[in-house]
């Protein structure tokens, strides 16, 4: 009986242990790493015990919100520039920041056969409607429009644009056929390292500024061993080897 009862308090102290340690993050991730994310966010719990709380949408929205005072400890950015921006107003970790993720631009249609692999049809002007990010809040919105301009279509295709809020809004448009094709992230369409249905047309990365998706330690989260956890994992080579099968570089 004695025995049992030192068994049964040693156990207890490990799980009140384990409680302890077991911490929360909660991460703001860019609208086009939702699908890699989840699965990222779910095999750390697994591994560690620490929640992830995740909040996709605009990089631009989350910047304004981390600067006004919303709870969140890690950014994952669509871009490099506002984790920059972050570390330059106080409110990221200095020496935190690093590239996650570059990303990969693909104009996509739900319609098999509609767009061909160069993007002609972009010059043929065979089409309603095109989704594309709203520049001002979103980098594959901007990356778009360098395509548009390096093109020399912007004038002709601009009426036809359907602004997405962000690039999951994007997609929506143009997968349940508000738009006839648009811009949207690689990632999006792709899993296992292929295209999982419609037509695309994966564009060159000369063809406009490369995607540097960076990520960011937030004031919030230093100390934050859930925060800081994460931000680790997402550097080991499981993770990068992962994240690549979604169409990203590294």
């Amino acid at each position: 009986m004695k025995l049992l009862k030192l068994l049964i308090a040693a156990s207890s102290l490990l799980m009140l242990s384990s409680l302890a340690q077991a911490a929360e993050v909660n991460v703001a991730v860019a609208a086009n790493f939702t699908a890699p994310m989840k699965q990222i966010a779910a095999d750390f719990e697994k591994a560690t015990g620490h929640k992830v709380v995740l909040s996709f949408g605009a990089s631009g929205k989350f910047y304004a919100q981390i600067k006004n005072g919303a709870p969140f400890q890690l950014m994952l950015s669509a871009d490099d520039e506002k984790p920059i921006q972050l570390e330059k107003d106080g409110l990221a970790v200095p020496g935190s920041r690093f590239t996650y993720a570059i990303g990969t631009l693909v104009l996509w249609s739900a319609k098999p056969g509609l767009v061909d692999p160069k993007g002609d049809i972009l010059s043929k002007g065979t089409f309603n409607k095109i989704a594309i990010a709203n520049p001002q809040l979103a980098p594959y919105g901007v990356a778009a429009m360098e395509v548009l301009a390096k093109r020399g279509l912007t004038a002709a295709i601009k009426p036809k644009i359907v602004q997405g809020e962000n690039i999951s809004q994007t997609y929506q448009f143009a997968g349940t056929g508000n738009a006839d094709l648009g811009f949207v992230a690689l990632s999006q369409v792709m899993k296992g390292g292929k295209i999982t249905s419609g037509s695309a047309w994966i564009v060159p990365g000369n063809l406009h500024t490369p995607i540097r998706q960076d990520a960011v330690l937030l004031m919030k989260g230093k100390g934050n061993p859930a925060a800081e956890g994460l931000a680790n994992y997402l550097k080991t080579d499981k993770v990068k080897a992962f994240i690549r099968t979604y169409g990203y570089e590294i």
